[in-house]
């Protein structure tokens, strides 16, 4: 296992690190404190090949001008508060509007666009990178004062674990995720519509036309959203399904079994390459987006176009503060929020 870390530029008087950590299996994950993104997974193909499977920037400078979340940490609330507001203990709560008329991933100033404290063990076996920060009373619109910590464990399994931490002065909501974009090909130019996807669910949260839930569980079972068995994305197009068309593609919650971390609550594969990702977590759901809107949006080597790279991001469910059917997402003093994910690599001749 090594790891360097160096400069990845400076952000007023704050100074950015690239922490790159490269295991025995020749795969290597860049992990940055801004934003607590992970810049890069390069691994081998079925042929030995070596390619990066993460979408991203080219360079800080182009983080932080603007970006569609590309492996950042997520928060307050991943996904999509209606309206930008919830009520708690009674007490009615607005939040800032960046996805008018809704809320959306944290808003405007989420935790994608902190600078996180880093810290770095490593053994022989894997690298912790350590990511801590804080979250202000009344920011963005959310109550509370959050102590916030963020563990990236990369092992010689080719696992990429995730941990969340936060602590609260007052009570609050929380969901935190990772927006990382993968496309297994590793050919960036090229899109996702050729990987198969499979989850394990029976049941998503069905929405609206502005993908707010609408409260209702639904069977997956004969529409387009049955990932039971592995699906190539193409499968779909032109994306004229009622439940794909306001969307341009998929961008939906799934109600996940509850599996722990005994059998991958989803798996992508892509063929060609031979790459396989699976993802494990206690999450109640996770969001599968195809990268719907990313023609034009600047990337590592050039633009991307729609479908560059698609996302699995473990979560609570959307709206969830203004759901009382759904899991609860509320932190109170004294109580700890710890979440885990894992994202594991395989590669098959």
């Amino acid at each position: 296992m090594h790891v360097q870390i160096s400069n990845f530029g400076r952000i007023n008087n704050s100074l950015i690190s690239l922490i790159t950590i490269k295991n025995n299996n020749n795969n290597c994950v860049q992990i940055t404190n801004y934003g607590g993104i992970v810049h890069s997974w390069t691994c081998p193909d079925k042929d030995g090949k070596l390619h990066d499977i993460l979408l991203g920037c080219k360079d800080l400078e182009a983080y932080c001008a603007g970006h569609p979340y590309f492996g950042a940490v997520i928060g307050r609330y991943a996904n999509r508060i209606a309206n930008g507001h919830f009520q708690l203990d009674n007490i009615d709560y607005d939040l800032s509007k960046n996805l008018p008329p809704n809320h959306l991933h944290g808003g405007f100033l989420g935790f994608d666009k902190k600078i996180w404290e880093p810290e770095v063990d490593v053994d022989d076996q894997q690298c912790l990178v350590k990511l801590s920060t804080e979250s202000h009373d009344m920011e963005e619109g959310y109550p509370g004062n959050l102590v916030l910590n963020v563990h990236y464990t990369f092992n010689n399994d080719n696992e990429l674990i995730i941990e969340y931490f936060a602590s609260t002065d007052s009570t609050t909501i929380i969901n935190m995720t990772n927006h990382c974009y993968f496309n297994l090909s590793g050919e960036q130019s090229e899109n996702i519509l050729d990987h198969e996807v499979m989850i394990e669910a029976d049941y998503f949260t069905n929405t609206n036309a502005e993908l707010i839930p609408t409260g209702e569980i639904a069977p997956v079972n004969g529409t387009v959203l049955d990932f039971r068995t592995f699906t190539e994305v193409k499968k779909f197009i032109p994306f004229d399904d009622m439940l794909l068309k306001s969307s341009k593609g998929f961008d939906h919650n799934f109600v996940l079994k509850r599996n722990g971390f005994t059998k991958p609550a989803a798996t992508v594969r892509h063929k060609k390459s031979g790459r396989n990702l699976e993802i494990y977590t206690d999450q109640p759901g996770i969001q599968l987006y195809t990268g719907n809107w990313l023609n034009g949006v600047d990337g590592k080597s050039g633009k991307y176009t729609d479908y560059s790279g698609l996302c699995l991001e473990t979560q609570h469910y959307p709206d969830s503060p203004n759901q009382p059917e759904f899991p609860d997402t509320k932190l109170v003093p004294g109580q700890a929020y710890y979440t885990k994910t894992i994202y594991k690599m395989t590669t098959q001749s």
